[in-house]
């Protein structure tokens, strides 16, 4: 634009001619008539498509079959991959790429109700305002994997985080949960914001309706006198900080499966670790977020001096069998088919049916606390096997019980393989709870050397874990 300005200066306001503009700032006739006496209005930027599919047929017939597969449901409709296959077959010179970018481009514009916005509008967050949601978490419990249900609460506005593993996510879990947390926070969040779970929602937030809360929930929520906000139905990003908080909890505090003795260890580790966490800036106002929690909690609302009573009460009916369904698990008690009525107290972990009367008839863990999955440790021994050097450093080798490793710790690696394929005979019968309760007796050792002459029974009864063991 100087250059421009130049010439322009030297044509109006000196009467310059364009062959001494030319040889004034060397630079080409037709350049110097064009901006001594042309118009430099600024043109509206026009973007044509170029390329094979706009300019030949190859456009026109993959519109049309996404317009028709648009028409039909998903799992009928065909995927990328397909349609430069069917391309293919016309002698389509294009790779799958191309075919890829058009796609994207054209549903990028076309949907059943035409283009949209795919941004999110960024939301505000005030001291004590918190979110609220579960997340599924692998552990290891008594030589099998389970999974744990953390409640996760956030406060945006400081960004600290609070969680609590939990055996399920009904509605004795969620209340049990949220009351462990409130006494972990100290207080009691203004507004807390949650999804449209069944434990608290009985009808969705519509565009026209707002969400309708349960009962129970309700009377909860009065006692300890938040306020709860229901996000809309699928819009994870008006409680995005919970969601990222639940990715971040599973991806460092439960790494490979963390052993677990029992909830409330699990818990007080991973309160400790929520903790330290506090020891860093948060991410956007670059202030640590242990200050900013010391300053939004100063907003809580105080505990009640009495915790909510949580249990839920049913009625329940025994079949011709003796047998009450509880958590869709039959329990057989005996004679229950004698008492007319008989009614389930039930928390959070635990179950206790009364007869009509007020008297205990059973009483014990609910089934869901006993639901695992067998750690497939043949799979894992043939793995070893191939590769014996290493499996000290597998992420099961911390599962074993201490007894076994014991025993396939050894300096020989002959001897180590002789012991793995013991182990894997002996796991098509037993399994590994099974071998090291009766190790002697299946091993075949004596245990004379030092290596075997421990009491056990003496060191089992002790609790001893791993540092893995939370």
């Amino acid at each position: 634009m100087t250059d421009i300005n130049t010439i322009k200066n030297l044509r109006n306001n000196h009467d310059k001619s364009i062959d001494h503009i030319r040889k004034e700032l060397g630079v080409n006739w037709r350049t110097a008539k064009k901006y001594a006496d042309g118009n430099n209005f600024p043109k509206k930027k026009k973007i044509e498509k170029t390329g094979m599919m706009y300019e030949e047929k190859w456009g026109d017939i993959l519109t049309l079959w996404l317009d028709e597969d648009a028409k039909l449901p998903k799992k009928k409709r065909r995927t990328n991959v397909a349609y430069h296959r069917e391309l293919k077959e016309l002698d389509f010179p294009g790779s799958y790429r191309t075919v890829c970018v058009f796609v994207q481009d054209w549903r990028s514009t076309h949907n059943d109700k035409g283009a949209v916005d795919k941004g999110f509008e960024r939301l505000e967050h005030p001291p004590a305002d918190a979110q609220l949601d579960f997340g599924t978490m692998e552990v290891e419990h008594e030589g099998a994997f389970k999974d744990v249900k953390t409640l996760v609460m956030t406060f945006p506005f400081s960004n600290v985080g609070f969680a609590v593993a939990l055996p399920a996510e009904n509605q004795e879990c969620l209340f049990e949960g949220m009351t462990q947390l409130f006494h972990q926070i100290g207080g009691v969040p203004k507004v807390i914001r949650i999804d449209n779970m069944s434990t608290a929602v009985t009808e969705r937030k519509s565009k026209y309706k707002p969400a309708v809360l349960t009962e129970a929930y309700l009377r909860f929520a009065t006692h300890y006198r938040f306020n709860t906000q229901v996000c809309n139905p699928r819009s994870g990003n008006e409680k995005g900080s919970v969601e990222n908080k639940v990715g971040y909890i599973r991806y460092n505090f439960f790494p490979a499966s963390p052993s677990m003795k029992d909830y409330a260890s699990l818990n007080d580790k991973l309160r400790t670790q929520l903790i330290e966490d506090r020891d860093r800036n948060h991410y956007e106002k670059n202030v640590s977020i242990i200050e900013l929690w010391e300053e939004e909690k100063t907003e809580l609302l105080a505990l009640p001096d009495v915790p909510y009573p949580v249990f839920k009460e049913i009625e329940c009916k025994a079949n011709k069998y003796n047998e009450i369904k509880l958590d869709q698990t039959l329990i057989h008690v005996p004679k229950a088919r004698n008492h007319t009525k008989i009614y389930a107290v039930l928390t959070a972990e635990t179950y206790t049916f009364y007869s009509g009367s007020g008297d205990i008839i059973a009483e014990g863990d609910r089934p869901y606390m006993f639901k695992k999955r067998p750690i497939d440790w043949a799979s894992i021994l043939l793995d070893w096997r191939k590769k014996l050097r290493s499996m000290e450093y597998s992420r099961y080798w911390k599962y074993l019980p201490e007894r076994i490793k014991l025993y396939l710790t050894h300096n020989d690696w002959k001897v180590q393989a002789e012991r793995v394929d013991i182990l894997i005979n002996l796991l098509v019968t037993k399994d590994m709870k099974q071998i090291n309760e009766r190790f002697y007796e299946l091993i075949g050792v004596e245990p004379s050397s030092d290596s075997y002459n421990v009491d056990w029974n003496s060191y089992d009864a002790l609790g001893i874990f791993p540092k893995e063991v939370v």
